[in-house]
């Protein structure tokens, strides 16, 4: 835990980490009221950028009969609040050059505002009266519900989106993640702006909020910022928990047919916490495998040797219920069989023989390196803050994680390979016409679009 320093100023309690962090020099804000941020100054340039989340608001919590709900619920509280309807709203935030705006993820719920210095309190006014007084007037919901509709008419004629869609219905079955986020047809032609107005005071509390700002703002003035903006909200959601998930057996492959030219292919296995000690090793692993695009193993292999495919990629998956390794890529129909069994044989090979010295030099040089250099803006400063909030990191996260890299050994890599690389437990989706495959599962048709 980061321990704290308080120091009474304006009534306001500004709280410092002990030691400024080597590459992000994070504050600690606590506001009269009791609300906590994590800030970094930055007077350089006239620009702040805030961004919050409501732990455990996401689409998760959306009823099954209601998927899409905090998706439409993040498409209209900016859409109007207070006496500001939503053309008045909009055209303030136009006129005076205000970025705001709300999102949801499956785990959370939340928004941004960007805005310049000269500009900060009509900023911070505006996104105090989307969270506490929004309008949800009819006209601005039926126009964000026809959109939605449209959009999900839209990705229905595409096979990466399919792919994806029917990736989680198989992965999550029997869990809220299951749930398609973006809306049904039938769902998001129902909802209603009651709905929303109810998922919003069940969902939106103070006892959930995260709070992350970079930019031209010091602590007491974000401190009195933090009452200002979310003070009102309610001091706790009504909203439930959501239990963690477990993955379907490995060997699974579920194939949607569909009568295109390639094959789209989703792979995954079970995967790494960030708490988990060999997390920064499984790092390095993921890079070598199939991270860095070029020159990874998969890539190298699968595109490169055989032309199989335009591009394959590996990733590390970490939601707040589940954790994957995954793959994904795509191939022409007939090349399906082949590059599944190259790509199984790559993540065999890694858990049976040590990587190479330069495999190991050029992860640690890009993971180490690549990190400073994306912290170009407050966007991108106050967006990693607020990730590490949501994962309960450190304040110093960047320069643990950093030494943690620098220490990765060859061996660690090869010891988390056998515990983690394991092709027998993989689970491959399908949208395509694959020749020579033999699915556990045909799905006639995707789950939760209509």
């Amino acid at each position: 835990m980061i321990r704290v320093l308080f120091l009474s100023l304006c009534l306001l309690a500004v709280v410092n980490t002990p030691a400024r962090a080597e590459i992000l020099a994070i504050k600690e804000v606590t506001s009269s009221g009791g609300l906590k941020a994590w800030l970094v100054e930055d007077h350089t340039i006239p620009v702040i950028s805030l961004r919050f989340s409501f732990r455990d608001s996401g689409s998760a919590n959306d009823p099954a009969d209601r998927q899409g709900l905090a998706r439409l619920l993040s498409n209209t509280m900016d859409e109007g609040a207070g006496e500001l309807n939503s053309s008045a709203f909009q055209g303030e935030l136009n006129d005076l050059s205000i970025s705001l705006g709300f999102s949801a993820s499956r785990d959370e719920f939340g928004g941004s505002v960007k805005t310049l210095s000269k500009n900060r309190a009509r900023a911070f006014e505006l996104l105090g009266l989307a969270l506490t007084k929004p309008r949800f007037d009819e006209d601005a919901v039926e126009r964000m519900r026809l959109a939605n509709l449209s959009r999900i008419r839209s990705d229905m004629n595409d096979p990466d989106w399919m792919a994806a869609r029917l990736f989680n219905a198989i992965l999550f079955k029997g869990h809220p993640y299951e749930m398609n986020s973006g809306g049904t047809l039938t769902s998001m032609a129902t909802l209603t702006a009651e709905d929303l107005r109810n998922f919003y005071k069940s969902a939106l509390s103070k006892d959930r909020l995260v709070v992350s700002v970079a930019g031209d703002i010091t602590g007491p003035e974000l401190a009195q910022v933090l009452d200002q903006v979310f003070g009102q909200l309610p001091a706790t959601a009504q909203s439930g928990k959501i239990v963690d998930t477990d993955l379907p057996k490995g060997g699974t492959i579920a194939l949607l047919k569909k009568d295109v030219p390639q094959t789209v292919i989703q792979m995954a296995m079970p995967g790494i916490r960030w708490e988990d000690p060999d997390y920064h090793v499984a790092e390095v692993l993921n890079f070598v495998l199939g991270g860095a695009g070029f020159g990874s193993r998969l890539t190298e292999t699968i595109r490169e040797k055989n032309g199989l495919t335009y591009g394959i990629y590996s990733g590390l998956s970490v939601m707040d219920h589940a954790s994957l390794i995954s793959i994904g890529t795509s191939t022409r129909n007939n090349t399906v069989k082949q590059l599944l069994d190259l790509a199984k044989a790559e993540i065999t090979a890694l858990a049976q023989t040590e990587i190479t010295p330069q495999e190991l030099h050029s992860a640690k040089t890009y993971l180490i390196g690549s990190v400073p250099l994306d912290l170009t803006s407050t966007d991108r400063i106050s967006g990693y803050m607020q990730s590490f909030q949501m994962e309960g990191l450190p304040a110093d996260y960047l320069d643990q994680r950093a030494t943690a890299i620098k220490a990765v050994t060859s061996a660690d890599v090869l010891r988390v390979a056998k515990r983690l690389l394991k092709p027998e437990a993989l689970i491959v989706v399908m949208v395509g016409n694959p020749e020579d495959i033999s699915p556990t599962d045909t799905i006639s048709k995707l789950p939760n679009v209509e």
